[in-house]
């Protein structure tokens, strides 16, 4: 089992300093996720809010893909990285609720 410690990180968006607690970095963990956050929660949530469509990035656009699991022509918010497996909706949730093999 893990033990986690508060660790203070510097946020990328406004330079200022936040607390990772403990228990938040156990919740990444829990979930699966390798990267520290790089925004204290206030630039977050700014971004968050700038992406629903109420800030000054507007709507998200949309690109057209193909499921790499069932081939079915879908779309999703952001632009596929090449050699990274993209899947629809029904796709993408089968495979979050199977579990996790981890090395």
């Amino acid at each position: 089992m893990e033990t986690f410690s508060d660790k203070t990180l510097n946020c990328m968006e406004c330079g200022g300093e936040f607390t990772f607690t403990k228990s938040e970095q156990a919740f990444y963990a829990e979930r699966g996720f390798t990267n520290e956050p790089k925004r204290c929660k206030n630039c977050r949530d700014k971004r968050k809010s700038s992406r629903d469509g109420n800030g000054s990035a507007g709507p998200r656009q949309m690109v057209s893909v193909t499921c790499d699991n069932c081939g079915v022509t879908t779309e999703v918010p952001f632009t596929p990285v090449s050699g990274k497996p993209v899947y629809c909706r029904d796709c993408y949730n089968q495979r979050r609720q199977q579990p996790r093999a981890f090395a």
